[in-house]
């Protein structure tokens, strides 16, 4: 008995090939997204910073919370888009999107002083550390 590979028609093997290389969006539309937000995390002396990327979006759209132990950021956006022809609606298109992202709150961040801002399609937030938590110069000591 002989192994033989198989190789299908090449017709059938560019119908999978166009059904299964295509992303859900360029299937039912490209206004449809399904990712969560990139997010950068830097640690220094008195803070951790966070950025996280959301274009498009308005501070408004964004809610921020602490519970618990554990920060979540979630964001919520919907569009609607009418035509309307001799004042009769020929048209209408509506998106929604929203994320949802949660942190975990190390006990060194005072949760009660944490800040936000948004600039130019980034989420920026400041978690401050606790006074015990922070890194102190060392002290020299003096032998007498």
């Amino acid at each position: 008995m002989n192994l033989v590979k198989y190789q299908p028609s090449k017709l059938l093997s560019s119908v999978f090939d166009d059904f299964f290389n295509q992303s859900l969006s360029d299937v039912v539309g490209s206004d449809l997204t399904f990712t969560q937000p990139s997010v950068n995390i830097v640690e220094n002396d008195e803070f951790f910073n966070v950025e996280v990327a959301a274009p498009g979006l308005s501070k408004k759209d964004f809610n921020i919370e602490v519970k618990g132990d554990h920060l979540v950021i979630s964001a919520k956006k919907e569009d609607k888009k009418e035509e309307e022809v001799d004042g009769k609606i020929t048209r209408s298109e509506f998106n929604y999107s929203s994320f949802t992202r949660s942190f975990y709150l190390p006990e060194m961040v005072e949760a009660d002083k944490i800040t936000a801002t948004y600039k130019e399609g980034i989420l920026y937030l400041q978690l401050p550390k606790k006074e015990e938590a922070k890194v102190k110069a060392p002290k020299t000591i003096e032998i007498k």
